[in-house]
């Protein structure tokens, strides 16, 4: 046996993070760590990695009792930990941050940076990714960090490797690169501990499951001998429809208006969201669906084209001026442009409308947690207290603030940039039950989404993009095949037809 945890427990200023953690994994097995967000997969792998000290339980590595106290530590005996959220230095360029404090040097202590890149580029080479080591990493997308998280991770010849949600921002060709990194692993008898909220993904990777809910170990087993709803019931701890269906709504009067839109790659976009309505945004990773929603809150501001908001031109140059207009951007990278860890949930949820909680400048700090309660109890943020800092809470708990803070705000033009990438099945349902009460209460919702079947259940209708422009609308009932003949570049419509 590779690594054996039994009864791991850790605390947070006295909220209970793990209480009984278990897991074993064997060289050469893919073994899935699965639960719904919160329920300690990340602090128990954390904890493997080294970046947490546990207050109780046993660690053994390969039989032998072990405590890492330090990243260090862990990485030296051969633990690796692939983040869902990249911990990149971004400026530094990709081969630098493959060898980051493991750099050639010469017999003065000068680093060789040839000799840098080109270590990276034969890895980069074998592992079959489009990357060019000297790029910077700052100016990559989160799926292209992604890959560059992989290579630093196999890069250190380790006996374990630990993936936490290594698919959730990369697209369908990719992710196969990733089963195909991930098996062969498997075959140099390297562990996997593979942590996803994808539920398609599991047959094609996994040989074992465990699963943990509320900080302890509630299954471990063979994956085969489980069907997806008994995964699912030991998950939430209750029987749940992984499938989610929303009755549509009549759609009321135009909230927003797209005329000629440009910027960029982005050319001659025209579409119209009414109230009352969720519309879904579909393309290839690369069509410009993110580079619409900045250009729609400001961040990116047209060099061409109208943008209308309840009737009134507003052409927004920056996002204090969308935000004025009523629009509202729930952003795909929500740790970095959505939410301030640091501060507290009450802080994040009123921060865009802090005159709603203040008087002369002075902010009314009662105010704030009346208001913070009550958000947080028409959200259901799971959390100690309105107090606690939101970097401390589960991915599908922060997507919840970030909503809350523009409902709060007043906002009726929501854009939800990849909604539900890295929560799980439960905060998902969630994330669209909270979408749909917000069309219900007058609001437009464009929902961009890499995920075919959640657009299918969710969007009233989808448009889709190509190569940075609109190539159609599609209307319910619709096929994930109709969304990709509209997606898919032309040339790879040609050579299908040949």
């Amino acid at each position: 046996m590779l690594l054996s945890l039994q009864g791991i427990r850790k605390s947070f200023g006295g909220v209970q993070a793990l209480s009984n953690g278990n897991l074993e994994v064997a060289e050469g097995e893919v073994h899935l760590l699965m639960g719904e967000n919160g329920a300690g997969k990340s602090t128990l792998m954390k904890i493997v990695a080294g970046m947490y000290r546990r207050d109780a339980g046993e660690m053994l590595w390969r039989g032998q009792p072990v405590s890492f106290t330090r990243p260090a530590e862990a990485t030296a005996h051969g633990v690796a930990m692939v983040h869902q959220e990249s911990l990149l230095a971004p400026h530094l360029n990709i081969a630098e941050n493959i060898f980051l404090g493991r750099e050639t040097t010469s017999a003065l202590g000068w680093v060789s940076r040839g000799a840098v890149v080109e270590k990276a580029r034969r890895i980069i080479s074998e592992l079959g990714f489009r990357l060019e080591p000297e790029t910077l990493v700052g100016r990559l997308s989160p799926a292209g960090k992604q890959l560059v998280e992989i290579c630093r991770a196999v890069a250190l010849g380790s006996s374990l490797l630990i993936f936490d949600e290594p698919t959730s921002s990369l697209s369908e060709s990719e992710t196969k690169e990733v089963f195909r990194i991930v098996k062969e692993l498997c075959r140099r008898s390297i562990g996997v501990i593979y942590i996803t909220h994808r539920l398609e993904e599991l047959r094609s990777i996994g040989d074992r499951v465990t699963v943990l809910r509320d900080g302890a170990t509630v299954h471990t087993g063979p994956l085969n001998a489980l069907d997806r709803d008994q995964l699912i019931q030991h998950m939430v701890g209750r029987p749940v429809n992984a499938t989610y269906h929303r009755e549509s709504l009549p759609p009321g009067e135009p909230l927003l208006e797209v005329k000629g839109v440009s910027r960029g790659f982005l050319r001659d976009i025209s579409f119209v969201l009414r109230a009352g309505e969720i519309v879904g945004l579909g393309g290839l990773m690369g069509a410009g669906r993110t580079e619409l929603c900045r250009v729609l809150f400001g961040l990116d501001p047209a060099e061409a084209g109208t943008v209308t908001v309840a009737g009134r031109r507003v052409d927004p140059k920056n996002p204090r001026q969308a935000v004025a207009s009523g629009v509202a951007l729930i952003p795909e990278d929500r740790q970095i442009s959505g939410l301030a860890l640091k501060l507290s949930i009450a802080h994040n949820i009123t921060m865009p409308d802090l005159g709603r909680v203040s008087s002369m400048g002075i902010l009314n700090k009662s105010a704030e947690m009346a208001l913070a309660s009550d958000y947080r109890e028409r959200l259901r943020i799971r959390c100690s207290s309105p107090r606690q800092l939101a970097g401390r809470l589960s991915g599908g708990n922060q997507q919840k603030i970030v909503i809350a803070k523009w409902v709060a705000r007043g906002a009726r033009v929501f854009l939800f940039d990849e909604p539900t990438r890295g929560i799980d099945v439960a905060a998902k349902q969630e994330v669209f039950e909270q979408m749909d009460r917000l069309a219900r209460g007058g609001a437009a919702v464009l929902m961009v989404s890499s995920e075919l079947p959640e657009l299918l259940q969710v969007a009233d209708r989808i448009l889709v993009m190509r190569e940075g422009r609109l190539t159609g609308e599609l209307a319910r009932p619709t096929t994930q095949e109709d969304i990709m003949r509209l997606a898919a570049p032309l040339h790879t419509a040609v050579e299908s037809i040949q």
